[in-house]
């Protein structure tokens, strides 16, 4: 028997159909993270605002992802994994389709109730099928299982920088910020309006295409695997689970990587834009090469989880957390000591070590939790309120514009350092625990 197909068995059972359905599940809400990233950028302009502003696009999308975990978690553990999935699907659904709407009424703040409504679905979603992943098959499996069927996450992050950056910014009108400001009301509404029209497309494509998702989905017959009780018990789960030293510092660990793996990929248009347009590039141009060098990234972030994979079967996956957080936090250090394309070049290091982190983090901090996987998923997930908590801080350094004479866009790198220490931290923690 193959490898692969050896982490997908349990007790003569297949889980191989399964696998690849809800792996699907991991590409798509890829694809919503990470065409999300630059429309920080793209809304700032669209509608005259400052960084700070724009970032709340990441709170209200990580915003749904807390608010909605819990709620997720009762559901599935009244129902079953599937019914959860499902779910998630449609609200994903129903947020991208609207996107028309929110055009039609032209205000920033109905994008972010339907970023809001999106992602609600998202965290069903992932508190569905990052357990349910984990259940296919043995325990002693299951951090190699959830790290391969994560692999395909990053397929769907560069689908999305794919669109974001030729079906978005570059069909965008190329004015830039500056002109924008001096353009009178009627002006601007109208280019408002044309570049939302470019913006939704993507978004009410991709709905169609979860639409289909969620027929096949429905059509096809799943396992119950791992629904052995219905019984919600909702507070002795929660002190149960949270008593367990692992889990609850993997939470906070959660917390501080979804955070600077959030900033480094929002932001890098940011310090992009900022130091190609010191080579003398108009701002248009300096945010397009940016975006793929974000896109460069994810492509390091894919092969490196790959690699990171298969390294696990030799390496305690504590002590590889540990070792990759350190060298993320060196190439950091980088970031915000260069003031050139060099911290563009780290930036893009910085994503080949965080390719494990979030996998590997959920893996140790659920191992042996049996069926109180559903409520511990689902703390898991409301961490991910770390890229709706942490990116507006930074944003907030970046308008600043400089921090004691140094570029506040280099400074504002010093919150994913903070974060990187803290995985490290975790990581070898729990090696040592593991020892």
């Amino acid at each position: 028997m193959s490898n692969k197909s050896s982490i997908l068995h349990k007790d003569g059972v297949s889980f191989v159909l399964p696998f690849i359905l809800i792996t699907s599940c991991f590409a798509l809400w890829g694809f919503a993270n990470d065409i999300t990233n630059p429309m920080v950028k793209a809304f700032s302009k669209i509608f005259r605002m400052s960084v700070t502003d724009g970032a709340l696009v990441q709170v209200a999308f990580y915003g749904g992802y807390f608010a909605m975990a819990f709620p997720a978690a009762m559901f599935i553990r009244k129902y079953s994994y599937k019914a959860g999935i499902l779910l998630g699907l449609g609200l994903y659904a129903i947020g991208a389709f609207l996107f028309w709407p929110a055009k039609e009424i032209g205000e920033y703040y109905c994008f972010l109730i339907a970023y809001f409504i999106l992602t609600c679905g998202l965290s069903f979603l992932e508190t569905s099928a990052n357990p349910y992943i984990l259940s296919m098959g043995t325990e002693e499996t299951a951090t190699r299982r959830l790290n391969l069927a994560q692999s395909f996450n990053p397929i769907g992050s560069l689908l999305g920088m794919f669109v974001a950056m030729n079906f978005i910014q570059a069909k965008l009108n190329p004015m830039d910020s500056e002109a924008r400001a001096l353009l009178n009301d009627a002006e601007f509404d109208a280019m408002k309006d044309a570049d939302l029209s470019v913006l939704i497309a993507p978004y009410l494509l991709i709905a169609a295409v979860i639409a289909v998702m969620f027929v096949i989905i429905r059509l096809v017959k799943m396992p119950k695997n791992g629904d052995q009780s219905h019984n919600i018990d909702f507070v002795p789960t929660l002190k149960r689970i949270f008593s367990i030293k692992r889990y609850r510092e993997g939470v906070i660990a959660q917390f501080f990587y979804v955070g600077a793996q959030i900033m480094c990929w929002t932001f890098i248009i940011q310090y992009g834009t900022h130091y190609f347009m010191l080579e003398g590039m108009d701002e248009r141009s300096a945010e397009v090469l940016s975006q793929q060098y974000n896109i460069y990234a994810m492509v390091f972030f894919c092969c490196s989880r790959f690699i990171c994979t298969f390294i696990l079967r030799y390496l305690n996956p504590g002590q590889l957390l540990a070792i990759l957080a350190v060298f993320a936090g060196i190439l950091t250090i980088g970031v915000i000591a260069f003031q050139s394309r060099y911290g563009v070049y780290c930036l893009v290091g910085v994503s080949g070590c965080m390719s494990l982190m979030f996998p590997t983090i959920y893996g140790i901090a659920l191992k042996g939790m049996g069926d109180d996987a559903k409520f511990g998923a689902a703390g898991l997930i409301m961490a991910i309120l770390g890229g709706s908590v942490l990116p507006p801080l930074q944003a907030s350094i970046i308008d600043m514009g400089t921090f004691a004479g140094w570029p506040a866009v280099n400074v504002s790198f010093v919150l994913p350092l903070i974060c990187f220490v803290v995985v490290a931290i975790y990581g070898y923690s729990t090696y040592k625990q593991k020892e």
